[in-house]
């Protein structure tokens, strides 16, 4: 994390044994994902479109979708999981209820460079501005930039050029991008909304963006995690165990509790804000404290729960331990 002064680095802590931090791209994950729901015993249907759910006394009963090219067919189910992202059909069809949302805090640009030298993964905090770099897939490294959303009309005016400037910005990059190329085009949005939506109801449950999304890069580590506990609630409901809506509920409360604190995080931190004197002074410390440097890495990667972290009572102890 590259503080202008200083920088600190340092590793987040193991999640159930794994402490890599990987940055895959979608063509390539997608690929596994689909290729694991496969061997799993799963149906899949690549390249088929879901255009409407279908209902009876409210409750839904499946879906109605075609394939390329082809005639539109309907299929029934028990339960219809919306994972179709924030701007979900499923969401949208059983007007699932948005609660703690918040509005739109920044923009974004994002592009994929070649010929970038080796350099430290880093999140470099400019004025009004977050610059991202990170190695993907395919010797390739994908840069993010955040801007305030008040200026999104001027960025998306030449993306590009607001991208490498601020790029610029930062020192550091200007070795390891001096003979960068960019592949493809700048992609970005300004779509960014926060919310918490109802996770389920009479035949239907939503996993993933479409029932919760955050800004910070989490969705789709928490995607899986949110996808497992659904599966488990799913489980117990069909299999008898427990009554399958009161199973939903509980996957509902458990999304909310563990997401809850990183969701708060990241809508803070798109503000874009400078530090408050507070976190100044953390940030002063843990530059000689490497063990709460590395915990406080873990909020920004999921591993450490930011509640926790920045309890008053827990930031004045971690302060407090530089004292002479």
């Amino acid at each position: 994390m590259d503080l202008g002064a200083y920088q600190l680095t340092g590793d987040p802590p193991a999640v159930d044994g794994v402490a890599e931090i990987c940055v895959p791209r979608r063509t390539v994950l997608d690929k596994i994902l689909i290729d694991a729901a496969a061997e799993a015993g799963v149906e899949v249907r690549e390249g088929f479109s879901v255009t409407a759910v279908t209902s009876s006394n409210a409750q839904l009963t499946g879906v109605r979708g075609h394939g390329r090219g082809g005639a539109e067919v309907e299929e029934r189910a028990r339960i219809v999981v919306g994972a179709d992202g924030r701007n979900s059909l499923v969401a949208k069809a059983v007007e699932a209820k948005e609660y703690n949302a918040k509005p739109a805090l920044s923009c974004g640009y994002y592009a994929y460079w070649s010929g970038v030298l080796p350099h430290i993964p880093a999140l470099h905090p400019q004025p009004r501005r977050v610059v991202i770099t990170f190695p993907t897939n395919d010797e390739l490294t994908v840069t993010y930039v955040a801007f305030p959303r008040g200026e999104f009309e001027e960025v998306r005016s030449d993306p590009e050029r607001h991208l490498v400037n601020a790029l610029r910005l930062v020192v550091d990059l200007e070795g390891p991008f001096r003979e960068a190329a960019r592949i493809e085009r700048v992609r970005g949005t300004s779509d960014l909304p926060n919310f918490f939506r109802r996770a389920y109801g009479g035949g239907w449950a939503l996993v993933g963006d479409a029932g919760y999304h955050p800004i910070l890069a989490q969705g789709i580590s928490d995607a899986f995690r949110s996808a497992e506990w659904l599966a488990d609630a799913v489980h117990a409901g069909l299999s008898g165990a427990q009554p399958l809506n009161e199973a939903l509920g509980e996957y509902q409360r458990t999304r909310d509790e563990k997401l809850a604190p990183m969701y708060e995080l990241s809508c803070s931190l798109a503000t874009l804000e400078p530090p408050s004197p507070e976190t100044l002074a953390l940030y002063e410390v843990l530059r000689t404290n490497p063990a709460e440097r590395n915990r406080f890495f873990g909020t920004l990667s999921g591993a450490v729960s930011p509640a926790e972290y920045y309890a008053a009572d827990n930031l004045q102890r971690i302060i407090n331990s530089a004292s002479p």
